[in-house]
């Protein structure tokens, strides 16, 4: 076993919670090299139905529906394939967010802010209601400003500046903008009163609410307040920024809203949340709103994230051991006390439980040359760089570990713990396997897959037969059936009853059955041993094979 550490240490640098993408569905029609390029990547839409990535030489792809243009391509068609954004082309995404039409902002490393989509209320910034069929730069009142994130209500629009600016716009019918008015506001508009001296260093949206934490931990918030999303204390709209006094003395350091909630975590791991509660996305064990902030989770351990977003009513957070819990609406069902997970990243809770099945953030991830414990293990299959063993079989070599032998396998865990011969031997020949078969079945142990045809298949089911390996027996039996012809149906029906596997034997005496005629007429039906050729006339005539 330490050998088996050792390897791995050489090839597997240590790299928290890497998030599979494929558990959002879209990513399933991807490729393993297309996703190993993926370095950013977003999932939005109201069915969670569009894609944007960013690969790792900065090119920018979209596919999915483009409900409203949302994907940029400058045409109103869907696309499963992916299709790269040639506007964006070398261009480093630092901030990305979506809106309910949908419409989409995107920031730049460089500051430039992108928008495209719906645009029914200006939430574009552009000056004008068309739909932005493909990325437009936002300037407007933006002119050396660099925007270093970008947050999307339902309809509205806020960027944030690296100067701690908050502009807004967009629409602004319960006063999300921030303006001190309900008209709708068609280009960016810096965000002031309360907020004008003050130095911004984090904003979000809710569906039509806008929040802004600043760099001494105070949360401001402004727009809809019905359910009390705003958190101060009554459910009256707010046509500029009011502090949320009820986190006096507290430092703030993240905050997140869903569709009508928000969350704030202090820089002590504490976290509150207020505003509505009708699937218990607010984790107080009930379903009342909450008009001020209210602590949850105290009695579990140091909080470091939180996640919520706009789209859905689901709440996530993540501790300090790496536990992640989740609450509010998760498929359908109210959970209305954080329920711990066995996720690994709050990311995976919108992946498998928000409904839509969107993400929350612009999602990170770190490949580098990082390689998990299973994918190293199939790297160092047959080197001899790393070998403590080979095995010989027709004159070709097949280099192993011994510590990798014995932790996946009895047959070679008794072969080197119980004084075989073999134990001693740094060469061990194989004379009654196939070369192909013998490598397949090792490889098996260092990959758990199997890649055969049916006919060597025939004798990998000999040796897991013989070594007593009932998994892969069964990975046998399954590539046999999935490669059963007419030429080969007696053969494998054949093999089955040799090696005793009587679901294999029942799926291919029913193969023969069926194509009797076709069958019969095959050199393996009359080559086989007469005993078998005559127990299948048998049982075929008592299935009626043979009645006209």
């Amino acid at each position: 076993i330490l050998e088996v550490l050792f390897l791995f240490s050489r090839f597997t640098p240590f790299k928290n919670n890497m998030v599979d993408v494929s558990k959002w569905p879209l990513f399933s029609l991807m490729g393993p090299q297309e996703l190993s390029s993926i370095r950013r990547a977003c999932v939005f839409g109201t069915s969670a139905n569009e894609v944007i990535y960013i690969t790792s030489d900065d090119e920018v792809y979209v596919f999915g529906l483009n409900c409203s243009n949302c994907l940029g391509t400058g045409d109103s068609l869907s696309t499963i394939v992916p299709k790269k954004l040639d506007f964006l082309s070398g261009r480093k995404v630092i901030s990305l967010s979506y809106g309910s039409g949908p419409h989409i902002l995107l920031a730049t490393e460089d500051g430039e802010l992108f928008a495209w989509g719906h645009n029914g209320y200006s939430q574009l910034g552009n000056g004008t209601t068309n739909q932005g069929v493909a990325p437009v730069l936002v300037s407007a009142n933006l002119l050396n400003k660099k925007v270093t994130e970008v947050a999307c209500g339902s309809h509205h629009s806020m960027a944030l500046t690296d100067s701690g600016e908050v502009y807004a716009w967009g629409y602004n019918n319960c006063g999300q903008v921030g303006s001190g008015s309900t008209a709708n506001q068609p280009t960016p508009r810096r965000v002031s009163n309360c907020l004008q001296n003050k130095v911004a260093v984090g904003i979000v949206c809710g569906q039509t609410s806008s929040l802004a934490v600043v760099d001494n931990g105070e949360v401001y918030g402004w727009g809809y307040n019905g359910n009390g999303q705003l958190g101060l204390g009554n459910n009256g709209n707010q046509l500029t920024p009011c502090r949320l006094v009820a986190l006096q003395g507290l430092c703030v350091q993240q905050i997140v809203s869903g569709y009508a909630h928000s969350l704030a975590l202090t820089d002590e791991g504490l976290l509150f949340a207020w505003g509505a509660n009708t699937y218990g996305q607010l984790g107080t064990g009930n379903k009342s709103n909450q008009l001020s902030p209210v602590q949850i989770m105290t009695e579990k351990e140091r909080i470091v994230e939180i996640a919520a977003c706009h789209s859905t009513h689901t709440s996530a957070a993540k501790t300090q051991s790496g536990q992640v819990y989740m609450w509010g609406q998760c498929r359908g069902q109210s959970i209305v006390l954080p329920h711990l997970t066995h996720f690994t990243c709050t990311d995976d809770v919108f992946a498998c439980f928000a409904t839509p099945s969107v993400m929350w953030r612009l999602l990170s991830l770190e490949h580098d040359d990082f390689l998990t414990v299973a994918q190293s293990l199939k790297k160092e299959f047959d080197s001899p760089e790393t070998a403590d063993l080979k095995f010989s079989i027709d004159g070709k070599y097949i280099y192993v570990h011994k510590a990798v032998l014995k932790i996946r396998c009895e047959h070679f865990r008794s072969m080197f713990q119980s004084h075989w011969n073999e134990d001693m031997k740094e060469v061990i020949e194989i004379e009654q396997f196939s070369y192909p078969v013998y490598r397949s079945f090792l490889e098996f142990l260092y990959t758990d897959n199997v890649e055969l045809p049916p006919e060597d298949a025939i004798g990998l089911l000999d040796l897991a037969t013989s070594y007593c390996e009932n998994r892969l027996k069964r990975l046998c039996q399954h590539i046999i059936k999935r490669g059963i012809t007419v030429e080969n149906a007696f053969s494998l029906l054949s093999a089955a009853v040799r090696y005793d596997a009587e679901d294999l034997e029942e799926f291919c005496f029913k193969f023969c059955v069926n194509h009797l005629t076709e069958v019969t007429q095959t050199a393996a039906f009359w080559q086989t041993d007469g005993n078998l050729l005559k127990d299948f006339i048998c049982r075929a005539s008592r299935c009626g094979a043979f009645k006209n």
